[in-house]
């Protein structure tokens, strides 16, 4: 049995050099990653459950947020935190972000303060360590490039301070790798959704929004005309390409799209949550939001390369699974 240490940066303070509170990041859980091929791993095994508990919890908090370190002091005092946290990790799974296109529309310094100034501090924690980095990049990236499925050999062309933020981020995970010769996988992430991602704050993603109105009986706030199209990424997929990632040290030196190839538009996911709720949803008419990709589907033959055993869950089966964690929680009635 081979135990790694994990640390997990999720919280936008590691910007500013804060340790997160319990239970998002791996503390001394050292999770146990058996010497096998990880499809072997119990479907309740300690890294899976502590990978799909994390990659979501960020949703549920929010933090403010500080600007820039001003001067030499204060970068060197953040970077000793951070560096502090990450004290003997074998492993970094990097998912700190501050998400939110419109966020960052409104507040760009923020979104490059956590967003690549973090990465950058992660990174160099990491490097002091010869930890093995793995981190969260996004499909905004793409922006405004028009042909669809997206490929990474396309051009980069973001549209928000956050997406430019994040094409920041893989650049950094890159950089590090090529000038320090460390172990580095960066992911770009398509609209992952699943259990446990929060609808309760006004930059929440569309998914949680959706099913949150749909229970207590409001109307579904619909951004444009509903024909943008997303490649919704049920969290299961996600946190086993993760895992696996780690386990067997995986690298690559262009960022990998970590998503299935579907494209499903805003109006075929209201469809479907009428299907399962068994009812006509009410519909809240709004205009679209400054930033937003009109359209984002992965052609995901990469990730396939790397992580062939990769596990797609169909998108009704991921839809319904989250609705019915959203319907066990307080406050709902179904």
């Amino acid at each position: 049995m081979k135990h790694l240490d994990f640390y997990f940066s999720l919280e936008p303070q590691h910007a500013r050099g804060a340790i997160p509170p319990s239970g998002c990041h791996l503390e001394s859980s050292r999770a146990a990653l058996p010497r096998r091929r990880l499809t072997s791993l119990p479907e309740d095994s300690e890294a899976l459950r502590l990978l799909r508990r994390c990659l979501h919890s960020l949703g549920s908090r929010r933090w403010p947020l500080g600007g820039e370190p001003t001067d030499r002091k204060e970068r060197q005092q953040r970077l000793g935190r951070t560096a502090e946290a990450a004290a003997g990790a074998d492993a970094i799974v990097h998912l700190g972000a501050l998400g939110s296109v419109p966020r960052s529309v409104s507040d760009p310094i923020a979104s490059h303060a956590a967003n690549a100034t973090g990465t950058l501090m992660v990174l160099e924690a990491a490097r002091r360590e010869g930890a093995y980095v793995t981190a969260a990049s996004s499909s905004s990236v793409y922006g405004s490039v028009p042909d669809l499925p997206r490929t990474e050999e396309q051009p980069t062309r973001p549209m928000s301070p956050y997406a430019a933020s994040k094409l920041a981020t893989e650049g950094y995970v890159l950089a590090f790798g090529s000038s320090y010769g460390m172990a580095t996988l960066p992911f770009r992430f398509f609209n992952v959704y699943g259990p446990r991602q929060s609808a309760g704050h006004v930059y929440a993603a569309v998914i949680p929004v959706f099913i949150d109105a749909a229970l207590r009986g409001d109307p579904l706030p619909l951004n444009g005309d509903g024909l943008q199209s997303r490649d919704f990424t049920f969290v299961d997929t996600v946190t086993w390409v993760l895992a696996d990632a780690v386990h067997r040290k995986v690298t690559s030196d262009r960022p990998v799209n970590l998503a299935i190839g579907a494209n499903m538009t805003l109006l075929d996911l209201i469809a479907e949550l009428e299907r399962l709720l068994g009812r006509e949803l009410p519909i809240e008419r709004r205009p679209s939001r400054v930033g937003d990709v009109r359209a984002s589907q992965s052609k995901p033959d990469l990730l396939r390369k790397l992580f062939p055993e990769v596990p797609v869950v169909p998108f009704e089966q991921g839809l319904a699974a989250t609705l019915e964690w959203f319907r066990s929680q307080p406050g709902y009635a179904g």
